[in-house]
């Protein structure tokens, strides 16, 4: 397999039965493959595993700032990032502080907090916009699709970053999706590798407000749809935003990415990102099962169907109130 110009040696590591197409102009590479996988070796040998972590941020060092420097050009990209609770605010927090060490781009973020008291407003960053939007039902569970379709109607820039709040992004970000969507393309995916950390690694991390590869990680994802995507604001809503019957966990990533392919797709992997540890939420399994069957009712039905229907609805009635 030819490597591309430019593409670290690092992002060719894969199972042995996987195969990975290399991109004909650029960097990385796209799994080709269905779901998520392991990185195997690392789950065997630990030690290997954090000088991938090692290599991977040294080419892609992660900056922690607590502050984002005022800007004063127009917004170029728009992070929104889905909240619920006080648990996770230490994994908020430190993503936050990620994507204020970007460089390079103007940019904002957006935090929607789905509790139904506002509870993070005052303990977020200066720079950071807060929007409360609570479920309709007051004990309803997360929607994370909800989430999403508010902040992107509330952003500013012509660029929307999907993101998680419990996994930390380079530096260079920001600025690698931007280049890509000069280049004319409208979703662009550049994860390779998604280091989870363990345990004690994540609290060293938020307490500090630094990172060092100092631990194995717990594991090496590869070929994640979800956790962060990046998408112009047009083909967002061109292709009807996220479905929100996916409530809970699971499934709505998948699922905006079978319509995300109908655009022009940069689906080449090289940048690593870390996750930051937290207890499973319960009845995370029972919800994951259920979100697993109506992505198969789903994409039974042609993208371009679903583009249709999830187009129909009238986005403006999140609004009321927010």
């Amino acid at each position: 397999m030819s490597r591309p110009a430019g593409t670290a040696s690092w992002v060719f590591f894969r199972n042995r039965n996987e195969r990975l197409i290399p991109a004909e102009r650029g960097r990385g590479v796209e799994c080709d493959w269905k779901w998520t996988s392991d990185l195997h070796v690392a789950n065997v040998f630990p030690r290997l595993g954090n000088s991938l972590m090692r290599r991977a941020f040294n080419d892609f060092p992660i900056e922690l700032r607590r502050e984002r420097a005022s800007q004063s050009g127009r917004v170029e990209v728009s992070f929104v990032i889905g909240h619920r609770g006080l648990e996770r605010l230490p994994l908020l927090l430190t993503t936050l502080d990620s994507i204020a060490g970007q460089r390079g781009v103007e940019l904002e973020c957006l935090v929607v907090e789905q509790s139904p008291q506002p509870e993070v407003d005052n303990k977020l960053p200066s720079w950071v916009r807060y929007v409360h939007a609570p479920m309709p039902e007051i004990d309803g569970p997360y929607c994370r699709a909800r989430a999403f379709n508010i902040g992107a109607r509330l952003s500013r820039g012509a660029i929307l970053v999907l993101h998680d709040n419990d996994l930390l992004a380079p530096q260079d970000y920001a600025a690698e999706v931007v280049g890509r969507c000069r280049e004319g393309y409208e979703v662009v995916n550049l994860k390779r590798f998604i280091f989870y950390l363990t345990e004690s690694h994540s609290r060293r991390i938020t307490a500090r407000c630094a990172f060092s590869p100092d631990e194995a990680p717990e594991s090496i994802m590869q070929n994640a749809q979800g956790g962060t995507l990046a998408v112009t604001r047009e083909a967002y809503f061109s292709i009807g935003g996220f479905d929100e019957a996916f409530v809970g966990w699971g499934g709505e990533d998948n699922e905006f990415w079978e319509r995300a392919r109908t655009r022009k797709v940069w689906p080449y992997g090289y940048l690593p990102l870390l996750h930051l540890w937290h207890k499973a939420q319960p009845g995370k399994f029972e919800q994951e099962r259920r979100t697993a069957e109506l992505l198969e009712l789903r994409s039974a039905i042609h993208a371009e169907k679903r583009i249709a229907d999830l187009r129909a609805r009238n986005f403006q009635e999140h609004l009321s109130g927010v």
